[in-house]
This record gives C-alpha cells, sequence and structure tokens, in this order.
C-alpha cells in the first residue's frame, strides 16, 4: 500500500466527493452515487485494487454510504409535505426485488461491462434532463398497479447495477407523467431508502470470498471509505434539501443534465482507454 504522504491528496478528494455527494443526494435525490461511484473506482485504481473486482467495490461501496444520506434527505423532504409516500408503499417489494437481482448480476460481470452500463444511462438521462420539454409527457398520472410495479423493480436494477439511488430513474419516471421536478426529487430520497438497504446486503454476499479485494472490506463494502464519508454526506444532505426548493424546476433539470453528461463522459473515457 503507498505511503500516507501518497494518499493524503486522494483523501482529501474522497472528502471533497462526500461533501458533493451530500449536497446533490438533497438536491436531486439521489443519493450522490453517480458522484461516489467514479471517484471510488479511481482511488481504489491507485491503491492496487484489481480492476477485476474494482467496480463492483465501487457500485457496493458507494450504496453503502447511500443508506443513511437517503434516510437523512427522505426526513428532511417529508417535513416540507412533498414526498409521494403512496408510490412508495407502491413499491416496497418492487425496488428492493429489483436491487437484489442488480446486486447477482453485477457480481458476475466484468469491470468494463458495468461502467458502460453506467455511463449509458447516465448520457441518456442526461439528454432528456437538458432538452426536456412540457410536451414530453406519457400520460397526465402515474399507470396502474401492474405496470407501475414493474417500473419500480427496473428502477431496482438498474440502480443497483449504477450504485446509486434512484432518484436519476425515478425522477425521469414521475416527471414524464406530470408530476413536478420538486415532488419527484423529494420521493426520490425515499426511494434511496428502498435502494442502498437491500443494495447493501446484496453487495456483501455477492462479494464474500472474492480475491483482491482491500483491508477492511466485508464482501463489496469497503468500510474505511463508508466511515470517511458518511459524515460528510450526512452533514450535507439537509442544505441540499434546502437548495432544491429554492431552485426553479428548469435551474434543477439543465443542472442536473450537465453532471451526468461530465460523469458518462469520464467513465466512457476509462473504457476506451
Amino acid at each position: 500500500m503507498p505511503p500516507f504522504s501518497e494518499l493524503l491528496p486522494f483523501v482529501v478528494a474522497l472528502a471533497a466527493a462526500g461533501a458533493l455527494a451530500g449536497l446533490l443526494a438533497g438536491m436531486f435525490g439521489i443519493g450522490g452515487g453517480a458522484v461516489l461511484v467514479p471517484i471510488f473506482f479511481h482511488v481504489f485504481g491507485i491503491l492496487g485494487v484489481p480492476e477485476e473486482v474494482r467496480m463492483q467495490l465501487s457500485l457496493g461501496t458507494s450504496l453503502a454510504i447511500i443508506v443513511p444520506t437517503s434516510i437523512r434527505s427522505f426526513m428532511a423532504h417529508r417535513k416540507r409535505g412533498a414526498v409521494d409516500t403512496a408510490l412508495l408503499k407502491g413499491w416496497i417489494i418492487a425496488v428492493p426485488l429489483g436491487t437484489l437481482a442488480a446486486a447477482y448480476v453485477a457480481a458476475r460481470a466484468s469491470s468494463a461491462e458495468l461502467r458502460a452500463i453506467f455511463a449509458i444511462i447516465a448520457l441518456a438521462l442526461a439528454f432528456r434532463m437538458i432538452f426536456n420539454r412540457a410536451s414530453w409527457r406519457l400520460g397526465t398520472d402515474l399507470p396502474g398497479r401492474p405496470a407501475r410495479f414493474a417500473v419500480g423493480t427496473g428502477i431496482g436494477i438498474l440502480s443497483g447495477l449504477m450504485g446509486i439511488g434512484g432518484g436519476v430513474l425515478n425522477n425521469t419516471f414521475m416527471t414524464l407523467y406530470g408530476r413536478p421536478i420538486h415532488q419527484a426529487v423529494a420521493t426520490s430520497s425515499g426511494v434511496g431508502v428502498l435502494i442502498s438497504l437491500p443494495g447493501l446486503a446484496g453487495y456483501v454476499w455477492g462479494g464474500l470470498g472474492v480475491y483482491g479485494l482491500p483491508p477492511f472490506s466485508t464482501g463489496y463494502i469497503n468500510w474505511l471509505a463508508v466511515a470517511l464519508l458518511i459524515p460528510i454526506t450526512l452533514s450535507l444532505a439537509p442544505l441540499g434539501a434546502q437548495l432544491a426548493h429554492a431552485m426553479s424546476k428548469r435551474q434543477l433539470e439543465i443542472g442536473f443534465g450537465i453532471f451526468l453528461i461530465l460523469v458518462s463522459l469520464q467513465f466512457f473515457a476509462t473504457i476506451i482507454v
């Protein structure tokens, strides 16, 4: 392992990523995973973690950090009365089911495949947010129970494969059916809770006994990174929620879209290189 003097810049980078992740968790209901996963991928690489397990470790560790962040962000949004609790209750089974399926797939997929999934979904959603039009609607209200259950399962699968809290996908789903972006953001924080808890368990199970994981890891969860970043993300999530309610719908969409493009391009670059 490199000496501490060489690791210090990366510890600082992790701390900065945690601060940004906490703000984004509150602002966009995304749990911060879209920030943490690429940062973890590179930091774990510097620490000598083999590429074969590096992406899985990044995804699992991100979901572990999202657990308390999403809970606190959800509580902050619920106090404002903006959460669609009926939708969350209907997804209590669907979303965790999809997340556990994702952990199973991730344990068997290659690092490059997981990075490609992350980048493609992020880029598609970014363009949808940036070029969004009021006429882009699939309906005036959310679909009925069977279709809604399928959507929840799909959100769990894709979010589990990206190591995110589900806000990226839930925001798109709800706004396509005419729900206000602020309600979508608030509800997404609750979706993050439904994803991160089973996701943590799934990535622990999927990585048990795997060779090449760094110290302080249980399966695909590195508890040293979790311990470092959780206090930072927790302290800043409520501030992010305040910023979300102070911004306009269009400002949220454009800011979120630009952020996703940058993350997507960064991962495409790692695949090509």
